[in-house]
């Protein structure tokens, strides 16, 4: 197997006259945690997108497991085993937590665990059991709609890990989270991580939170890669602090 689970190779994507990605090209290493900043509106949402099927891209090659995927639709992608979390929670806000859980399963093919898709008493274990991994079990039975914002993204999280995702990209995890709960979530991450096997590429702002959490980040910038390399490499490098004092 490659060393490399996502290739991206000189991929853009316009949208008119607007070019969002330009001839962008990185890998997210199996197993690891990889990290992508910039300033907002540099085109990390849109790479995202673009990586999972919801943007089809102008040009360039984006592979997954050594197979093209740049031309499957997102169901397809997900169905691989390629997931994605956006800034604004995506749950079922009148359901309760276990409900939002167990709705969240699909059926791929190669799960380990696809033959408990039938039996409703082992999706209801799983879903308890991730929603105390990321420690929302006393609040399983409540309305999902109610919880603080911070608790639905990690409600989120519980739900993609729901489908054992190879990869799991995260667009801005801790954004709007109370900064209480960030080092929660920062360690649920590495769990799933190190414990689960998941891959993740993770899209943040907080740049304490990237620098602790990643072991390579990319750094985009109009559009464009600006820089790539370990968190130490990138803290001190004069491009990216200055996208970042000068790009808001």
């Amino acid at each position: 197997m490659s060393e490399n689970l996502i290739e991206i190779k000189n991929v853009s994507k316009s949208f008119g006259g607007v070019k969002a990605n330009v001839d962008i090209s990185m890998s997210v290493k199996r197993g690891a945690i990889t990290g992508i900043i910039g300033p907002n509106g540099c085109g990390k949402s849109t790479l995202f997108n673009s990586i999972v099927g919801y943007h089809p891209i102008d040009n360039g090659s984006i592979t997954f497991e050594g197979n093209e995927i740049s031309h499957l639709m997102v169901d397809e992608i997900a169905r691989l085993g390629m997931l994605r979390t956006f800034q604004q929670t995506r749950i079922y806000g009148e359901m309760n937590c276990v409900d939002n859980m167990q709705i969240s399963v699909s059926h791929r093919p190669d799960s380990k665990d696809s033959m408990f898709a039938s039996r409703k008493g082992e999706i209801r274990e799983r879903a308890e059991h991730l929603l105390e991994f990321v420690g929302l079990y006393s609040k399983r039975n409540l309305i999902s709609g109610d919880l603080s914002f911070g608790q639905q993204k990690l409600l989120e999280f519980a739900m993609a890990l729901m489908n054992e995702p190879k990869v799991l990209l995260l667009d801005e995890p801790t954004a709007g989270i109370n900064p209480t709960l960030i080092n929660g979530l920062i360690d649920r991450l590495r769990r799933a991580n190190e414990e689960l096997g998941i891959t993740l590429c993770v899209i943040e702002h907080n740049m304490r939170v990237i620098m602790n959490l990643a072991s390579h980040i990319y750094c985009l910038s109009n559009g464009k890669m600006l820089a790539n390399g370990e968190p130490e490499k990138l803290q001190n490098d004069p491009r990216v602090i200055d996208a970042y004092l000068g790009g808001h």
